[in-house]
């Protein structure tokens, strides 16, 4: 997912786009172990969504600590 439609999603939605990353990732994860992983850049592109997904995360709690300010 891209970084820009990730920071256009509130935070309730941010939130679950997080938990269904790291089900999406866990998936991954076990189709790779148990050999049924054709691609193997699946997982990369898994865990780089999940990081940018994070990224925005901690940018937002980050920002609405200071009282808004950038």
């Amino acid at each position: 997912m891209q970084p820009k439609k990730l920071r256009e999603l509130s935070d309730a939605e941010l939130g679950q786009t997080v938990v269904d990353l790291r089900d999406g990732l866990f998936r991954v994860r076990m189709r790779r172990a148990s050999g049924q992983l054709e691609n193997k850049m699946a997982a990369r592109v898994a865990r780089r969504d999940l990081a940018q997904a994070l990224t925005i995360q901690v940018e937002r709690t980050r920002t609405a600590g200071r009282g808004g300010q950038a």
